[in-house]
């Protein structure tokens, strides 16, 4: 906290700073610094989110790859909470010049659910690969629902067969993204 203070902003806790309704820009390379020094998972989490703000993508997009790379695989609850966390920053954060990157993650079956908020992402890329990426996606059955939600957003026509066939998902709620899809497709 002293060093956020130092950099002018005086909050009790990360969360506080996030919460403050200000653009902390000044604050995100203390963040990114203390990312890779806490140890508590919640705290990482804490300066995560915060770091999940569009005017911080420049300088924390790379670590946040990095970091989402770099949490531990043993399927400790608090870490794949944490890994997911980072995933829904990497969405937040989206940007095409680390399109190979990111979608290398989305595809990673070996990051599990921590995938889906990065899948959720490619939703928001520019790049034509985006809907091919996302249409292999709907055979991921940890991610599929996600790339239902990312292909509605794009609105790829060549991803109607594989839409048509989410509408026999077993989960209700990719059964209705899947309508929604197709719906913004007519």
């Amino acid at each position: 906290m002293a060093d956020l203070a130092a950099s002018g902003y005086e909050v009790a806790s990360v969360a506080d700073l996030r919460s403050s309704g200000t653009r902390y820009r000044s604050a995100v390379p203390v963040l990114l610094g203390w990312l890779g020094r806490v140890e508590s998972t919640f705290e990482k989490e804490e300066i995560v989110r915060a770091l999940s703000v569009p005017w911080a993508r420049d300088e924390a997009l790379g670590p946040l790859i990095d970091a989402f790379r770099t949490v531990p695989r043993d399927g400790d609850q608090a870490e794949e909470l944490l890994r997911w966390a980072i995933g829904n920053a990497l969405e937040v954060l989206w940007d095409d010049s680390r399109f190979d990157e990111l979608v290398s993650l989305a595809r990673d079956e070996s990051f599990g659910k921590a995938r889906e908020m990065v899948v959720l992402g490619i939703g928001r890329s520019k790049r034509p690969a985006a809907g091919d990426v996302l249409i292999q996606l709907l055979d991921d059955p940890v991610v599929s629902g996600h790339a239902v939600k990312a292909l509605r957003r794009l609105q790829v026509s060549a991803a109607r067969a594989g839409l048509e066939r989410m509408l026999d998902d077993d989960r209700a709620w990719v059964r209705m993204e899947a309508q929604r899809a197709l719906a913004a497709l007519a």
